[in-house]
């Protein structure tokens, strides 16, 4: 204890000396830890991705099979990419009109829209003009659900037209509808 009295200066520095040692080994071993935690929070959030791959390696196969039945109802949803939008446009107005016109519709007009980008497809759109029994028109409809690739009715008007019969004679119900129609061209 006179020692320490005596050599203060000294004290200090030596005690500063050994303090240093222990501060440094100290710092290192708190970066460790933190790293150490650092490296286990990183591989609890791989955990999740590393099932969920392994779960896609698992199904390949069957994951392979239901993108190739994606791919065939595709085909039949929309026209392929490989066609031309006017091409597309032009075969869809007269494959329309004949599909109308054996329903018992009367095509008076038909018009092609202009083409629409949607996401990965180009809408072809067609309005058409018909006149006929509401039957013909009940079927016409029929027809266009059945119609490959699918078709979309985007609007519908239809109003009643005079009934051209004899006096006194009951004449069946005629209309007259608007139908815009849109086909899906794919892009990809």
């Amino acid at each position: 204890m006179n020692w320490l009295r005596t050599h203060r200066r000294s004290a200090i520095i030596i005690g500063l000396t050994l303090l240093l040692p222990v501060y440094l080994y100290l710092a290192v071993l708190v970066k460790l830890v933190a790293m150490g935690a650092e490296d286990a929070e990183r591989i609890g959030d791989l955990r999740p991705r590393i099932a969920r791959l392994q779960g896609l390696i698992d199904n390949e196969t069957a994951l392979r099979a239901a993108a190739g039945e994606v791919g065939e109802r595709l085909e039949t949803l929309g026209y392929a990419p490989a066609q031309d939008a006017t091409a597309v446009a032009a075969s869809l107005q007269a494959e329309v009109r004949q599909l109308l016109g054996e329903a018992g519709l009367a095509v008076t007009n038909s018009q092609v829209l202009p083409t629409r980008n949607d996401d990965n497809f180009d809408l072809v759109g067609l309005k058409l003009t018909v006149s006929g029994s509401l039957a013909a028109l009940d079927a016409a409809l029929a027809g266009l659900q059945t119609f490959r690739p699918m078709l979309l009715v985007e609007s519908l008007d239809t109003f009643p037209t005079r009934p051209r019969g004899r006096r006194g004679e009951q004449a069946p119900q005629q209309l007259t509808a608007v139908i815009e129609l849109l086909a899906l061209r794919r892009l990809q």
